[in-house]
This record gives structure tokens, sequence and C-alpha cells, in this order.
């Protein structure tokens, strides 16, 4: 069992930036690829970023890229998602996923494990 807790969202001006963090419990991190979604009032869950295990391999959603970057500590049980450039668009709430033993994907049907979200409202 993973449990998963979403950190770092709030209130930011357009063109500024945040960190999201999610740490995880349990002893299986480090074995789960991470994905970052995010689901927007009326719209449909939409994918972000993931990275691998090991995290030698990232992936994002054509709407972030360039802009966003994720990353993790096995160490700390910690994955993040640096956010630069912040549009209003970006506004929504942010929910990270562990896929067990998975590589990272775009999938959300994937995932095993979900955090609670964490809200971010990007300002205009």
């Amino acid at each position: 069992q993973v449990q998963l807790v979403e950190s770092g969202g709030g209130l930011v001006q357009a063109g500024g930036s945040l960190r999201l963090s999610c740490a995880a419990s349990g002893r299986t991190f480090s074995s789960c690829a991470v994905g970052w979604f995010r689901q927007a009032p009326g719209k449909e869950r939409e994918f972000v970023a993931a990275i691998s295990t090991s995290g030698g391999r990232t992936y994002y959603g054509d709407s972030v890229k360039g802009r966003f970057t994720i990353s993790r500590d096995n160490a700390r049980n910690t994955a993040y998602l640096q956010m630069n450039s912040l549009k209003p668009e970006d506004t929504a709430v942010y929910y990270c996923a562990a896929d067990l033993w998975g590589s990272g994907t775009y999938n959300n049907y994937a995932y095993d494990y979900w955090g609670q979200g964490t809200q971010v409202t990007v300002s205009s």
C-alpha cells in the first residue's frame, strides 16, 4: 500500500512559479512510476507529467512541455513538480499518482494509488 500526500499548491500570478511535492508512505515507492494529473472545474482529468521508477525517463503533456519539470527523490520518498511560467489555464486541482511496477504513462487508469490533490490557482 502506498499513501500519497500532495503539498505546495496555492495562489500565484501569471508568469510565476510553484513547486508541488508528493510525499509517499510505504517501502514500495521506489518501485512505482509517478504521475501528475490535474482537473479543472467542469473538465476531465488531464495528464501533466510522469517519471519512471529511477527518474531516468520523464514524460509531459503537450500543454506543459518546456514549463514544468517532474523529478523524484527515492531516498526521501518524494516526487516533485516544478511549474514555471504559469498561466491562468493551469488553474486546477493537481493530483499525484503511483503506478506500482509501472514505467510511467499518460493513462490515468494505470495508476494504483492517488493523493487527495492540491489546488493551484493562477491569476491573470
